[in-house]
């Protein structure tokens, strides 16, 4: 037996004892969660500066502090959730009551991002432990700081047989993928969300899947042009960019477009200096693989800002491209860094078509006065959440679900959402044995005539 399999039968066997099925001993977990992450605070942000440059506040605004509101807001909610909801009963189905139960999967296992690497892992975790499951946790082996210590903090707080980490590269993610878990959360490329997918079908695992994709954000003619630009450069350069939601590219209106772009230019500069390259709380790009990838599309249209890049401390400017259109090598795939293309357009049907010929995005974003227009492009424009005059607040909502459609992922969670992913919706109709209804029976008289009546 591998470590993997003597890993899931020990938590297979504690699942079977029914203590995570307690609402209590979901609670307290919780509770112990957000001690535990408490505790480990400085080490936390200590080796998110280590694996990617942030900084303490980037790392408890985006990776820490957005844990905390989510297990509130979970401990808060769970009595309620868990509670068996009345469905209405039709009248075919007279002297019976429906009702739903709402049941944990059992083994849940969670592979986590580089990104966000603790927020990432930590966020579906919350929402396990809230439906009462077990969990195996794998963090990124691209961010080894980080990884080690969402181990230690998890093995200091909870028993194994509850709740494990497992740290290692690809190797371990296929091996872990050959067990048959009863529930898979996958955040990360569309590549590999794709091999994650072929493996849960051997044993028709659900899963969710985080992935990404190119999400636009457009700039019409009537947008506040200076409150666009800061939330622009905010959502993309956040992370140097390494966000699934970040804005991942531009079309902007050409009557506004050089006005846009001076309102940019000078967000940009206000929130990282003009040498980003030497701001010391710059994020870097996680691994030099994906900096050679990005570097190859500094090439690509016209940089009107930024453009340098330091291979030896993985760092790259905010670069805005202009003169770009979908044939350009940025723009074939999700960029996933601090490079933002730039395309103009003149009606905004042109926009809808161009994104409507590619895959879903994850996001979505529009900046514009019109409430009537945004509820049209909402309305034409498919893709996971987003945000009007704004980008990536949505994802910080526990009462807004998140997720992808199409390439862009599968299932969603955050609050409610997250506890319903890791549960199993059980159907159960309670029939009453005072009376028996005999039109179901075979040998009822005129059974065909009362059924058309009944049933036309």
């Amino acid at each position: 037996m591998s470590d993997y399999q003597s890993i899931f039968s020990m938590q297979k066997d504690f699942f079977e004892s029914n203590q995570t099925k307690d609402v209590r001993f979901r609670i307290d977990a919780l509770h112990t969660l957000k001690a535990g992450i408490k505790e480990y605070e400085d080490k936390i942000i200590a080796a998110l500066k280590k694996d990617l440059n942030k900084s303490d506040y980037e790392s408890y605004l985006t990776e820490i502090g957005i844990l905390y509101s989510e297990i509130d807001h979970t401990m808060k909610e769970l009595p309620k959730w868990v509670k068996r909801k009345k469905a209405k009963t039709p009248i075919t189905h007279t002297g019976s009551k429906s009702y739903i139960y709402q049941q944990p999967y059992g083994i849940a296992l969670i592979i986590a991002p580089w990104n966000y690497p603790f927020q990432l892992a930590i966020a579906p975790l919350i929402g396990a432990i809230a439906a009462g499951n077990c969990a195996v946790i794998k963090p990124s082996e691209y961010t080894p700081e980080t990884s080690y210590v969402i181990k230690e903090l998890i093995t200091a707080n909870f028993s194994g047989a509850f709740l494990t980490v497992v740290e290692g590269a690809v190797d371990t993610s296929k091996a872990l993928l050959e067990e048959n878990f009863d529930y898979i959360f996958f955040t990360g490329s569309v590549p590999v969300g794709r091999v994650v997918m072929e493996a849960a079908s051997k044993s028709l695992t659900p899963v969710t899947l985080e992935l990404g994709g190119k999400s636009p954000a457009i700039i019409h003619k009537d947008a506040n042009l200076q409150v666009a630009a800061k939330r622009v450069a905010w959502g993309k350069f956040t992370n140097a960019g390494q966000t699934c939601v970040a804005p991942d590219y531009l079309y902007v209106h050409q009557e506004i477009k050089q006005s846009f772009l001076s309102e940019l230019k000078h967000a940009i500069q206000t929130m990282y200096g003009e040498y980003p390259l030497e701001n010391q709380n710059f994020v870097r790009v996680a691994h030099e693989k994906h900096f050679d990838r990005l570097q190859s599309f500094l090439t690509n249209g016209t940089t009107i800002l930024g453009g340098k890049s330091d291979r030896e401390r993985l760092k790259i400017e905010p670069t805005l491209l202009t003169d770009i259109n979908w044939d350009d090598a940025v723009m074939r795939d999700e960029i996933f860094g601090p490079v933002l293309p730039i395309m103009e357009y003149r009606e905004l049907g042109d926009v809808i078509d161009g994104i409507q010929h590619h895959p879903d995005p994850l996001a979505f974003y529009f900046f514009s006065e019109n409430d009537s227009l945004a509820e049209d492009m909402i309305d034409k424009v498919s893709f996971g959440g987003g945000c009007i005059n704004d980008t990536m607040y949505h994802v910080a909502s526990p009462y807004l679900p998140f997720g992808g459609i199409g390439n862009s992922g599968i299932g969603a969670y955050h609050g409610k959402d997250t506890f319903l992913t890791f549960s199993h919706q059980k159907s159960v109709l309670k029939q009453t044995t005072t009376f028996d209804v005999p039109l179901r029976y075979p040998n009822v008289k005129n059974g065909l005539k009362l059924l058309k009546r009944i049933m036309k």
